[in-house]
């Protein structure tokens, strides 16, 4: 377990659902993974490496509204820059992954709180 955090702790982390536009396998990432693009309505679309290639082909990731975190930093992972975090329940393997939704389908761009 980690450790505790104050609530205004949480309140710095901006999670949005978002919708896949593209998923794409990332041929030159170390682990199986895709490139996502991922619609964030007014706030714009922006790409993601995601290591999620376990459980969902690309064709299935198309149109799925998915959680990610909006504000998190810029990561250069071989040759693309991933620009949120996509969020998913972790399992025991590497790339065991499910995608954290939501059930029913909101504006893109949407805070979660």
């Amino acid at each position: 377990m980690k450790p505790t955090i104050n609530y205004p702790d949480f309140e710095k982390i901006d999670m949005r659902l978002g919708t896949i536009l593209s998923a794409v396998i990332f041929e030159k990432a170390k682990n199986p993974a895709y490139i996502l693009e991922i619609d964030f309505g007014v706030l714009g679309v922006k790409k993601s490496s995601a290591q999620i290639t376990k459980h969902y082909k690309p064709e299935q990731l198309i149109g799925k509204q998915i959680v990610a975190v909006f504000n998190f930093s810029k990561k250069q992972i071989a040759n693309i820059q991933s620009e949120c975090l996509v969020l998913g329940s972790l399992g025991i393997d590497k790339g065991d992954v499910v995608l954290l939704s939501s059930d029913v389908v909101v504006e893109n761009g949407r805070e979660i709180g």
